[in-house]
């Protein structure tokens, strides 16, 4: 009977894995749509090279650095321990039972989706050879430590020697006494992932006839389309990550179902308030707007306070996106304000809602600890890779549009309107 559990486990894990594998094709579409005709090839290059470079990587020392059993200081784990997944086979249980292989491939996938996530603030601008080293060095550098120090047991884990731990003790098992809450990763992905886009368009710098003369988005389909495939996807993303097809994954599939309609009804609402009218982009990112929110929160909240956690969400992100206009920050495909500012209010939100002051001003620790390490060392990544490959293209291939300039190809046989 274990045995059977055991192997239901891992198959609901697996299933979960192939949604969220998903979710980075799906992002190339709705990134696709909102960028320029003549820039969509590279726009979603840029998610289908993320899947190439971060598995690579992830196979490589990423397992070893965010799972590693070597912790570095809380911060990261060795890359050598399990480099290349050495001592990692078919027949290794990992710590849930179940083959760790399963695990792996679960994980390998938030990795992906993370790095992919931050190439909506570069749209239209920047070299493809700079954007994939970038894609090796950010997960490296951000993402495994930050998944190592959320849920490897590192300093803003639930772990006896995390920030958590420091400020309110620890139980008799010698756990924190008030455990964080990131339940799919709304500090380890969004957060990190927000947090590096607005240091990226600060570095690379604003599109030319930014904010005046831009290029809108190209393909409203495109992006519906790309929107619905990301909650599709994201049913594996949070109720996977309960690791196994029980109540809690129900709850976190019902809670993000929640989430996502309040967020992109939120968002129309504001929309037709401050604009007049509801338009289709806001409901495509209303709708992630919601799912961000709920992410970190999905198997902790109820359905009704997940309703509550995505209208919130949905609101601030719609309010948060017009920001790059007011403080002059180009960032192309509002990253920042559906990312960082839904990732941010949902990491805050779970502890809110749940009524729990101490557990909120933990959840407020590790939300800005998130957002300062990946700010930081994101700009350092940033700054090197300016100085030594340079981060922009030409004037006249940024001007005339980049995909043929770095492809060679053209979405259309007609070049159109920009």
């Amino acid at each position: 009977m274990v045995t059977e559990s055991l192997a239901a486990n891992a198959a609901w894990v697996l299933v979960a894995a192939t949604l969220v594998l998903l979710m980075t094709p799906a992002l190339a579409l709705f990134y696709g749509g909102m960028a320029g005709r003549r820039a969509v090839l590279n726009m979603m290059m840029m998610s289908f090279s993320s899947l190439g470079v971060v598995t690579v990587v992830y196979l490589l020392w990423g397992w070893s650095m965010s799972y590693g059993t070597h912790s570095l200081g809380g911060v990261v784990a060795s890359p050598v321990e399990f480099f290349g997944l050495r001592g990692i086979d078919a027949a290794t249980a990992g710590g849930n039972g179940y083959p760790a292989l399963v695990d792996v491939a679960f994980q390998l996938t938030f990795a992906v989706i993370s790095t992919a996530i931050i190439s909506g603030a570069l749209a239209g601008r920047v070299k493809f050879s700079t954007w994939l080293v970038f894609s090796a060095a950010w997960p490296t550098l951000v993402y495994f430590p930050l998944a190592h120090m959320v849920w490897g047991g590192g300093l803003l884990s639930e772990g006896g020697d995390s920030i958590s731990a420091w400020i309110f003790g620890t139980t008799a098992e010698g756990e924190a006494a008030v455990a964080p809450i990131d339940f799919a990763g709304g500090t380890v992905v969004h957060i990190s992932a927000g947090a590096a886009a607005l240091v990226l368009a600060l570095v690379v710098g604003k599109r030319q006839g930014f904010p005046r003369r831009v290029s809108r988005p190209h393909n409203l389909p495109m992006v519906m389309l790309g929107a619905a495939l990301l909650w599709f996807g994201w049913c594996g993303f949070n109720a996977g990550s309960a690791l196994a097809p029980d109540a809690t994954a129900a709850l976190a599939w019902v809670n993000t179902a929640a989430a996502a309609a309040a967020g992109l009804l939120a968002w129309l609402a504001t929309e037709k308030a401050r604009d007049g009218h509801a338009t289709s982009l806001g409901a495509a990112s209303g709708l992630v707007a919601g799912l961000v929110a709920i992410t970190p929160a999905a198997g902790a909240l109820t359905p009704v306070t997940s309703l509550i956690l995505g209208a919130v969400g949905g609101v601030l992100a719609c309010l948060a996106v017009g920001l790059k206009f007011r403080f002059g920050y180009d960032d192309s495909l509002d990253v920042v304000g559906v990312h960082l500012v839904a990732g941010l209010w949902g990491t805050v939100g779970v502890g809110i809602l749940l009524g729990d002051a101490r557990l909120t001003v933990v959840q407020v620790l590790i939300a800005l600890a998130a957002v300062l390490f990946s700010g930081a060392v994101t700009a350092i990544i940033a700054v090197a890779l300016k100085a030594a490959m340079g981060w922009r293209v030409e004037r006249e291939d940024e001007y005339n549009g980049i995909d043929y300039a770095l492809h060679a190809e053209s979405a259309y046989d007609s070049a159109g309107a920009r």
